[in-house]
């Protein structure tokens, strides 16, 4: 399936907003039938323009770009908190866990 991101450019002293570069990577090659009456129109670059863009890239390829990067917010470094329920009630000991995490917050990580 594809992915659409986004390639920040550098600003220049005239632009009102960040520039940028529309990148479709991991899409399916398309074939566009051209015929002598019928004018090519680029459904990517249109949407490009519609949006703002600078340009587009478009390819079948896997493109990673650094600045989207959004592993570290996927586990491993939240905090986690283990309940041990040996034989309590499970309302109080989750009761008593959270009222722990709300005195300090970063027992979590220690």
């Amino acid at each position: 399936m594809a992915r659409l991101q986004i390639l920040e450019l550098p600003e220049g002293s005239g632009d009102d907003r960040p520039p940028f570069i529309l990148v479709v990577d991991q899409c399916i090659p398309q074939r566009i039938a051209l015929g002598a009456d019928a004018p090519y129109r680029d459904y990517w670059h249109d949407l490009a323009d519609k949006i703002g863009a600078r340009g587009v890239i478009v390819t079948p390829e896997t493109v990673d770009i650094p600045a989207n990067d959004t592993t570290a917010y996927l586990g491993g470094s939240r905090p986690e908190f283990v309940v041990k329920l040996d034989g309590q009630d499970i309302d109080n000991a989750i009761d008593a866990a959270v009222q722990k995490a709300k005195d300090d917050p970063q027992a979590g990580a220690r």
